[in-house]
């Protein structure tokens, strides 16, 4: 059996290359992801590790500018540290944010990963942290020093003058120095500023405190042993660990991180192999169908059942193998090419090898075989099933009626359970609802495609007379054709069914996401233009002070987070201007009067009303931020609003009672509405800021929905090998028609139907097939898109369902061109057919 197996796969290459192609894919996929989240995961940690290594201790604090209570580590601590035995160094350490501008004003990295830190060198006048490239570590008040990367950005060179942007307003430096670095913040895109030790103290913390300590050890001095002296000399609420526990637990947590890019990518190479299976099943199908008088002869002469089933299943193993070596290779390439990927958007991912663990090729090889051998144990029992009798008639064994209605019986209650389940989580709503739809999606898919033989009839009957009305003779056969055997073309339908099931629920999701975001910024603001910090943080309060002065502004309201306590229930508010708050937003007031916030009122969203028992009038016993405690009376509910908190109270409590103003942002419009002398007005007025984000209405737009629609092109990416190996099998299926039908494609020509019909036939049969599998995919992905809407309709307001008719249609359009591009060879190869060769074929 194993020799007649490798003979076999030998005498049958151009029917398993296909088979190759479609586990070769989800090889590399699989191959490729465990070793792309090794190597990164492998030089993340050895990275992490390297900023450890000389360090035996490090001391971290709370400590905030803020809140007087927290405290740092002062300079006498740290010199009690300096002077204990075994301790080389002791540097204190104290951060915050800072922003670079560049030479056009544009802050220089992504915002959030922009950070600023002391300079603290040594007794040899030098920082170990920092390796200088150029000049030297700032020395006084007005010098800094800038990472290599952020220099090169901006083109600054040591004796430039560079602006920068803390939290507060803009300063300008003279640049002492440049520097490279193994920081986290500058490997993620961002940029790293070093100040005077004075100056960012004053700037991140207090004069004469550190809010982090890193201490390393002489030769020989145990880490445990510092660590035990150095926790008394600590103030209160500070952490300690030695250097090795702060790796491993970096180690852990860049293993964890990883864990979820490595589920997701394996899950779509999980989808790739599961639509693999069906090429694979139709490959062998078709092996079996060419070979059932040798099958057949084989029982004859001898061979078991178990015998002729393991030479099917050996021939698959075999191809398992080769796919899985070709798939290895494959995936080497595409780890390579996802590091170069990640740094074309600018992440940049430290140096490190390939790194190729046992667990990755055992899992590739394991995966590519085992799908294989069990895709093809179908065929493999109904090729053991072909009686000796077989071998004197090329007829085998059909599908009896009974294994049909059992077929069909099993799909329908599938069926059933699964779409039950979906209409049950999408009732249920929230994270538990969308469980349960992922559980019911599976079982309905599964379903479906048990059916889908029984689905094809029907289906493609309502084409079939306008295919023989537009096309004719080779209309009505193509239709005729694609029926003939519904067990094959449910099968091929299937893998088209499964890809556009995805995408086009990905699509129907995005697209309503996309014109909710937009509803959002229409419906709900007035303002032309949305003021924030690029780091995420509260702006400075100067910045309103500022944009209240400008020329040009008619209209501002501050979003100032603050909260309120009810009955020992915490809401979250926002504090606004009540003189400008409906100039600045579109408020939809269902009772009471807005204008109330002026008096000392709040107003409170109609959701948020519903859910506490609020109306309007009511009095409302609260404390305060600041643990006062008081009486507010709700003066109006509003509609709720995206860009607000569902309480509102005016800026004047939120001052009364907050330590600081909080803004998250600043909301304003403008004479003559948004346009570049006005936003260059706002631009002056912030000082030419360059870590302040001026928004206009597209800008909000492309800001939520270009989230939305760079996750959709992601999954349309990932999703498009399972549409290339659907295509892979509508190629087989056809090859496997023509192939059945060479006597009766041989009559045809004889009796007058020409290569160019003939053609056309197999072209049409194809096209029909592709959207078959086409309109079952879009109908089932439509429904779990308005299933898995319904979870989270709640938390958008404005959600409406949107189908993306459009996209629909572009997919159908696509279906269509798979259909007529697979036909390709098939159809040329049946045009090509010897007349009396074919009919005397069988």
């Amino acid at each position: 059996m194993f020799r007649t197996a490798l003979r076999n796969v030998l005498a049958h290459k151009a029917r398993l290359l296909m088979t190759v192609l479609a586990v070769m894919l989800g090889v590399a996929f699989v191959s490729g992801t465990l070793v792309f989240t090794d190597s990164l995961g492998n030089a993340l940690r050895n990275q992490s590790a390297k900023s450890y290594d000389d360090v035996a201790v490090a001391v971290t604090t709370y400590a905030d500018q803020e809140d007087e209570k927290s405290r740092g580590v002062d300079t006498a601590t740290l010199a009690k540290i300096q002077g204990l035995e075994g301790v080389k160094t002791a540097t204190g350490r104290v951060s915050g944010f800072a922003g670079v501008a560049d030479p056009d004003g544009k802050l220089i990295g992504n915002g959030w990963s922009n950070t600023g830190a002391n300079y603290s060198p040594a007794k040899d006048g030098k920082d170990p942290a920092y390796t200088f490239t150029d000049g030297t570590g700032p020395a006084a008040a007005d010098r800094i020093a800038l990472d290599a990367d952020t220099a090169e950005k901006g083109k600054y060179h040591v004796g430039d003058r560079v602006r920068v942007a803390t939290n507060g307003p803009v300063k300008e430096y003279t640049l002492s120095g440049v520097f490279t670095t193994e920081d986290g913040a500058v490997n993620a895109g961002g940029s790293l500023v070093l100040f005077d030790t004075e100056v960012a103290q004053k700037l991140y913390l207090r004069p004469g405190e550190f809010r982090e300590v890193t201490v390393s050890a002489t030769p020989g001095a145990s880490a445990d042993k510092l660590l035990a002296e150095v926790k008394p000399l600590l103030p209160k609420d500070a952490e300690a660990k030695t250097g090795q526990a702060l790796a491993d637990e970096q180690a852990s947590d860049i293993t964890r991180s990883l864990s979820s890019i490595n589920t997701m990518l394996l899950a779509f190479a999980g989808i790739a192999l599961f639509v693999g299976v069906f090429l694979i099943a139709n490959t062998f199908t078709m092996l079996v169908a060419q070979r059932t008088k040798e099958l057949a002869l084989m029982r004859a002469v001898g061979a078991s059942r178990r015998q002729v089933k393991r030479s099917v299943l050996l021939e698959a193993a075999f191809v398992g193998v080769i796919a899985s070596v070709v798939g290895f290779v494959l995936g080497l390439g595409l780890a390579t090419g996802l590091r170069s990927a990640m740094g074309a958007f600018g992440a940049k991912i430290p140096a490190g090898p390939l790194v190729v663990s046992p667990t990755a090729v055992v899992a590739s090889f394991a995966v590519g075989v085992v799908v294989t051998v069990v895709a093809a144990w179908l065929p493999a029992r109904r090729a053991a099933k072909i009686p000796p009798v077989a071998a004197m008639n090329s007829v085998h064994a059909t599908a009896t009626v009974k294994s049909l209605v059992l077929r069909n019986s099993i799909g329908s209650v599938i069926s059933l359970l699964g779409f039950a389940a979906v209409v049950g989580g999408a009732v249920k709503g929230d994270s538990t609802g969308r469980t349960v739809i992922a559980a019911g999606a599976f079982l309905a898919l599964i379903g479906i495609i048990v059916l889908i033989p029984l689905l094809s009839r029907p289906v493609i009957a309502l084409v079939r007379p306008l295919l023989r009305k537009v096309f004719g003779v080779s209309g009505k056969l193509a239709a005729q054709n694609a029926v003939r055997n519904p067990r094959r073309t449910g099968t091929t339908a299937s893998a088209l069914a499964i890809g556009l099931t995805l995408v086009t629920g990905i699509s129907v999701l995005g697209v309503t996401l996309g014109q909710a975001v937009d509803r959002a910024t229409t419906d709900n603001l007035k303002a032309d233009y949305m003021v924030t910090m690029a780091n995420g943080h509260s702006l400075d309060p100067s910045a309103l002070t500022a944009l209240e002065k400008a020329g040009k502004v008619s209209a501002i309201s501050p979003n100032q987070y603050t909260g309120i306590e009810v009955k020992g229930d915490y809401q979250g508010a926002s504090a606004v201007s009540p003189a400008d708050l409906e100039k600045v937003f579109s408020l939809k007031t269902l009772s009471g009067s807005l204008d109330t916030l002026g008096k000392g009122g709040i107003a409170v969203s109609d959701k948020t009303a519903k859910s506490k028992g609020w109306k309007t009038g009511d009095t409302l016993p609260v404390k305060f931020d600041d643990g006062k405690k008081g009486e507010l009376r709700v003066g109006a509910v509003f509609e709720e609003n995206a860009f607000l908190s569902p309480v509102l109270v005016s800026t004047d409590i939120a001052a009364e009672h907050g330590r600081t103003a909080n803004i998250q942002e600043i909301w304003l419009t403008t004479d003559g509405g948004a346009s570049g002398a006005n936003e260059q007005a706002v631009v002056d007025a912030l000082g030419n800021n360059p870590a302040v984000s001026i928004m206009d209405r597209q800008d909000i737009r492309n800001m939520f929905g270009g989230s939305v629609n760079l996750a959709m092109n992601i999954m349309y990416g990932l999703l498009a090998m399972a549409l290339i190996i659907a295509v892979l099998g509508v190629v087989n299926t056809l090859a496997m028609s023509v192939f059945e039908r060479q006597q009766e494609i041989g009559m045809l020509r004889a009796i007058g139907l020409d290569r160019r019909r003939v053609k056309r036939m197999i072209r049409l049969e194809a096209v029909v097939i592709s959207l078959f599998g086409a309109v079952i995919g879009i109908g089932l992905g439509v429904f779990l898109g308005w299933a898995i809407g319904k979870t989270i309709a709640s938390d958008i307001p404005g959600y409406v369902l949107v189908l993306p008719w459009g996209r629909i249609a572009i997919f159908l359009a696509l279906a269509g061109a798979v259909g007529v591009l697979a036909a390709l060879w098939p159809a040329r190869s049946a045009a090509k057919l010897n007349m009396l060769t074919a009919i005397k074929s069988q």
